[in-house]
């Protein structure tokens, strides 16, 4: 059992988000009272938002819900540079038209997680460009590089992997952990804000601004960070062989995000259940216990869950009935023809060019190329656009492949 007296603190917790906190008990104090308030920071490298940004969504959301304020920054500034954390290399420079494209594309992506408004725990958007844009250099050496050394800041992890790599790390990017502080410093004087949440890739940032504020201001601030997800395989959370499992509708219809939460590992139904739903302990937990084929039922769960909370439940219910009705005639998928392919080449990862042939869906590699090119290849039910891409073991779903050339034909890759 949790700890924590806060109820936004015991859900985290007993959902499964909770990697690290700043101040334990103050931080339980400051949430248990009030209207708290927190953000978090998305940068604007895309014009969408992906499965991999829904941990700290699903923060805030259950944050609010529990009656405090967020904050959902959007780093107009701070894209400029370019987060290097976890980064082998430097990131291209986006220009303006390129950031605020992006920040407007990413805007939708929050609507239907948070309630937006003028209440008091209403969230709201804010743009740190709107002060670090504002920034003069000698002002920004003078308000914030006091604060900070040199010697904690090498020591963090993305720079010392750079440097023993001997990388380049620039010092455009060296000054990134210096704009995020003075974010947080800016949200707390503006908003009263006292608390980032984030992965555990933004420990280092976080503790930064948690200090900055404290200095500068003599005020108490605090950081969560979430445990960054991967399979039971170890792929990173969001990524398919048909590439980044996007938010924003116009990026992945209703029908294929369905399909990705369909498709989930058996071992990790559970905690994508927990992590990605507003479904209860009690029910979660009924759903956990399922064996065998039954697991399907909580598969068929968390898809819907999932789907109604982005795009909702008539669009949910529209994708079932869609999956029901995928197989040609109506045929089951023990019906489908299957070949078994050795299990060694899905564990050295496999063309997907190749499997549609060894699958009978393609007369050559270069035929399934060109289907691939021509949109018309799909695994698990998702689209894949790349000659190249590859399948693996991590792909498996029910102990099989589902590969579908156009609407109607269809076929099963099996491990042999």
């Amino acid at each position: 059992m949790s700890d924590f007296k806060s109820e936004f603190l015991r859900e985290l917790s007993w959902r499964g988000f909770i990697k690290d906190t700043t101040h334990k008990a103050e931080l339980d104090a400051y949430c248990a009272q009030g209207t708290p308030v927190a953000y978090v920071g998305y940068d604007a490298t895309a014009d969408s938002l992906h499965v991999g940004h829904l941990m700290t969504i699903m923060m805030l959301r259950i944050f609010q819900r529990h009656g405090g304020k967020p904050i959902t920054l959007m780093g107009g500034g701070t894209t400029k540079v370019g987060d290097p954390t976890d980064k082998e290399k430097s990131r291209p420079l986006l220009t303006d038209e390129q950031i605020e494209a992006n920040i407007a594309g990413i805007k939708t992506a929050f609507e239907p997680f948070l309630r937006f408004g003028d209440g008091a725990n209403d969230a709201i958007m804010v743009n740190n460009n709107d002060w670090l844009g504002q920034l003069g250099y000698l002002e920004m050496l003078r308000a914030i590089g006091v604060y900070f050394t040199i010697n904690t800041m090498v020591k963090q992890d993305t720079v010392r992997r750079r440097l023993e790599a001997e990388q380049p790390y620039t010092f455009l990017e060296f000054n990134y952990l210096l704009m995020q502080s003075y974010d947080f410093l800016e949200l707390y004087r503006r908003y009263g804000c006292r608390m980032q949440l984030g992965g555990s890739d933004q420990w280092g940032n976080i503790v930064g601004g948690v200090d900055l504020v404290h200095k500068a201001e003599g005020g108490e601030a605090f950081g969560v960070t979430a445990h960054l997800v991967t399979t039971s395989s170890g792929v990173k959370m969001g990524k398919t062989v048909g590439g980044a499992v996007w938010l924003n509708a116009d990026r992945r219809s209703p029908y294929e995000y369905w399909q990705f939460w369909r498709n989930t590992e058996d071992a990790d139904v559970g905690k994508f259940l927990r992590l990605f739903t507003d479904l209860g302990r009690e029910e979660i937990e009924r759903l956990e216990a399922l064996q065998g084929a039954e697991i399907n039922d909580a598969k068929i769960a968390l898809a819907n869950a999932a789907t109604a909370l982005l795009h909702g439940e008539a669009a949910a219910k529209e994708s079932e009935a869609a999956a029901k009705a995928v197989f040609a005639g109506g045929a089951s998928a023990d019906a489908l023809p299957t070949a078994l392919v050795p299990q060694a080449e899905l564990e050295a990862g496999m063309l997907v060019a190749a499997a549609c042939t060894a699958a009978g869906l393609s007369k050559s590699n270069g035929e399934a190329r060109r289907l691939i090119e021509q949109g018309a290849i799909r695994v698990n039910d998702e689209l894949v656009s790349d000659p190249n891409a590859k399948v693996s073991l991590a792909d498996l779903q029910d102990g099989a492949i589902k590969l579908s050339a156009g609407k109607k034909r269809h076929a099963l890759v099996k491990a042999g």
